[in-house]
């Protein structure tokens, strides 16, 4: 039997537990590719012989987990399941956990450090000094401005908390929210009022495109557009012709709805990327892989896996 880790990268001196998985003779296997891993390579490596796995971002569809008859337990290191068929999980019998908790602080800093990169034209003038182009560009302060946050969780709490640091204005959407610390409103009047649109709520089938053309529309010519969430909840083509027209100033974007990203807005100046990386603190990681670790041995133990 074996344990698989899907993720890029996990320090094993993080995993807990694994001392009780080696005394039931259960291999802990690595991904030994160093990166996210293709359907193929996740389809190779999750064999008959898996009976746990600790995830990452790699789609877990069904034709991915049938195969995978001896699964009982996987353990997101993350908040997301979207990349996970959780119908088909359910139907096998296979349980799914995730760590909502560990990468709360390195998203909303993640978060910070793009709001306040697209007001001060940081990676822009970066870019150009690289290029031999010594001019320095007029920015604006993140005191000065409305910012709206979509999405109100434990992230979107974080992100909120640290802007008002900055003296921002702060308004908040969030579906069923009725008590808040911010003033809360629908989306588009959020659309209208907000200088920077900021996004913290998960991707499924109701948020897919969420901000499309008409939201972009309706936000103030010369706004900045934030997502450090997931691909799928802006609509990039949408977001695309905003830029380009300069409807909108700037977009600061960590995920894209196909990954790795490579396409039109990654010519754009005035879009400034990362690579999904707003979990990527060395001290969340070591948390995440503590807590996912944990999830799973704890699992297994209550199915009488190991003692």
């Amino acid at each position: 039997m074996q344990v698989l880790i899907s993720t890029s990268t996990f320090n094993l001196k993080n995993f807990v537990g694994l001392d009780d998985l080696r005394r039931a003779d259960i291999e802990v296997k690595l991904n030994p590719h160093g990166k996210r891993l293709t359907r193929e390579q996740i389809l190779e490596l999750l064999d008959d012989k898996t009976i746990g796995l600790i995830a990452g971002l790699e789609q877990l569809s069904a034709d991915v987990l049938r195969p995978a008859t001896a699964l009982k337990v996987i353990a997101r290191i993350g908040t997301g399941l979207d990349n996970v068929d959780l119908i088909t999980a359910k139907e096998l019998g296979i349980q799914v956990l995730n760590t909502p908790d560990a990468p709360t602080s390195a998203v909303a800093e993640l978060t910070l450090a793009h709001i306040l990169g697209v007001l001060r034209n940081i990676c822009t003038t970066d870019r150009q000094i690289r290029l031999g182009n010594w001019q320095g560009r007029m920015g604006s302060l993140l005191t000065t401005k409305t910012v709206g946050v979509v999405g109100f969780g434990r992230i979107g709490r974080q992100v909120a908390k640290l802007l008002s640091s900055f003296g921002a204005t702060v308004v908040v959407c969030e579906k069923n929210l009725k008590v808040s610390d911010y003033e809360v409103c629908g989306l588009d009047e959020l659309c209208r009022r907000a200088d920077v649109l900021t996004l913290h709520i998960p991707y499924d089938d109701g948020t897919h495109h969420l901000i499309g053309e008409s939201q972009i529309k309706m936000m103030k010519p010369g706004s900045f557009i934030v997502n450090v969430a997931r691909g799928g909840i802006i609509d990039e083509a949408a977001l695309l012709a905003a830029l380009q027209t300069g409807h909108i100033a700037a977009a600061a974007l960590d995920c894209f709805e196909t990954e790795p990203y490579s396409g039109p807005l990654s010519k754009l100046d005035n879009v400034q990327m990362t690579a999904h990386m707003g979990t990527y603190a060395r001290e969340t990681r070591d948390l995440m892989e503590q807590e996912a670790s944990r999830l799973l041995v704890e699992s297994l133990r209550k199915l009488a896996v190991i003692k």
